[in-house]
């Protein structure tokens, strides 16, 4: 098995060991271990901060193919040489480009011979699109391979024990909550066999997403709207519910964070397309990025495809006339298999319950699509059906400095009848959007903080 990451002591001779192993001597099993210790085990010792630096960065490579690389995960990595130097880097930008490993051994040459790669996710071992990257670290003469997470793709994983089969040093876990969740989307569609769901909402806050008059334009700022359009760029499909294109006749658009029209949607339009990081792609290039990374940036960019408009919209009451039908990207009207309807637009016809549409039913539709991220907003009735049914794994609220009194919950019904009923959730951050707070949260106990 691969070795893990563990707090044993370090060692004081990081660099001379790759020096060494590059040489072809073998390093002791001290060595071995003290490349770091486990995150959250402790406080890293000197040898941990040099290879936790060194995944952090691939991480935040990773961030850059949000957007754009389904069907397939999000992956960052970095290579050293054998002194301990910065060789290469790189990340998968788009399907059917080639992997991160790939281009970061592009970019290291033969400087990659003896040295160590530090990636997000296991190193693939099967051919696909592209041939496997064990093959490719292999080629190269890495003498060590560090991975943040287990590649939990049946077809796909083994990659770990194949480059220890011949004869490369290989430990994993550094930095896997990270690295897990940079790369949620995937992860949770090959885990459970369903797109990944943000539920996003804007409130006051007392809590309200409008006034009573049904008006909530605008509750949050400029600011706060503009760091929605990179969320909304950086997902596959948009989801709203019937109601909200009744009374907002939203576009459902992800564009460019420079022009934001008004769209009917508190918090409104999105940026340009994998504007993860950034104001599009055109403002990521020359982040620290290097020609072949900027290369990979160019294309993801031509390939780039808008999200996929979901209307959730059992009786089909969508108007032919609605902005979500313009054809400014694709729409697909989800409706009950029993309804009759005339719409000219994209159907997904899906088993009715008594609370609505078949939700199971329209994530199983949406994967089969290919979409791996689902952003879902708009609407406080198809939001509670989506979190009494366990169906929301991560929530970005955008909260007001304000107060209105009455007016429009941001949740409708969700299953709660009792306070041990309550759906628990787990901060991952906070932080100032402009004069508002974005709290981002996923399902589970406080008592995991």
């Amino acid at each position: 098995m691969d070795e893990p990451f563990r707090d044993d002591p370090p060692s004081d001779e990081r660099r001379p060991a790759a020096e060494r192993h590059a040489a072809g001597e073998q390093r002791t099993a001290d060595e071995r271990h003290a490349s770091g210790q486990r995150h959250g085990a402790g406080t890293w010792d000197a040898a941990g901060e040099w290879d936790a630096g060194h995944m952090a960065r691939a991480v935040e490579l990773a961030a850059f193919g949000l957007g754009t690389t389904s069907p397939n995960p999000v992956v960052g990595c970095v290579i050293l040489d054998a002194h301990g130097e910065v060789a290469g880097e790189g990340f998968h930008a788009y399907a059917g480009g080639p992997h991160a490993e790939v281009v970061a051994l592009r970019s290291a040459g033969e400087r990659a011979r003896g040295g160590t790669a530090y990636v997000t996710l296991e190193p693939c071992d099967h051919t696909g699109s592209t041939g496997p990257c064990t093959e490719a670290l292999l080629a190269a003469g890495l003498a060590r391979v560090v991975y943040a997470v287990p590649d939990p793709n049946p077809l796909a994983a083994g990659g770990g024990e194949r480059l220890r089969a011949h004869g490369v040093e290989v430990a994993h876990g550094l930095l896997g909550e990270e690295a897990e969740r940079v790369n949620a989307a995937w992860l949770t569609s090959v885990r459970l066999g369903r797109p990944h769901v943000t539920w996003k909402f804007a409130a006051t806050l007392d809590g309200r997403s409008a006034a009573a008059d049904g008006t909530s334009k605008w509750i949050t700022s400029p600011q706060a709207r503009q760091d929605v359009h990179r969320l909304r760029a950086a997902s596959d499909a948009i989801i709203a519910g019937i109601g909200t294109v009744l009374a907002d006749d939203p576009l459902l658009t992800a564009r460019p964070a420079k022009a934001v029209p008004d769209d009917g949607l508190e918090n409104g339009p999105d940026g340009g397309p994998a504007s993860e990081l950034g104001d599009g792609l055109d403002g990521r290039l020359g982040r620290g990025l290097d020609g072949v990374m900027r290369e990979q940036l160019a294309e993801a960019r031509r390939r780039a495809r808008p999200p996929l408009r979901v209307v959730v919209d059992s009786g089909a009451r969508t108007p032919a006339g609605a902005r979500v039908l313009d054809g400014a990207a694709p729409t697909l009207v989800a409706i009950a298999d029993t309804t009759r309807t005339g719409l000219t637009a994209e159907l997904a016809r899906l088993p009715y319950r008594p609370d609505g549409l078949d939700l199971h039913a329209l994530l199983a539709e949406l994967r089969r699509r290919g979409v791996l991220s689902v952003f879902l907003e708009g609407g406080p009735t198809l939001a509670g059906s989506f979190v009494r049914q366990g169906l929301v794994d991560r929530v970005v609220a955008y909260v007001a400095p304000a107060l209105l009194g009455s007016g429009r919950a941001a949740l409708g019904q969700a299953g709660v009848s009792t306070i041990a009923g309550i759906h628990s959730f787990v901060f991952e951050e906070v932080s100032m959007i402009g004069p508002d707070l974005r709290l981002t949260a996923r399902p589970g106990s406080p008592k995991e903080k």
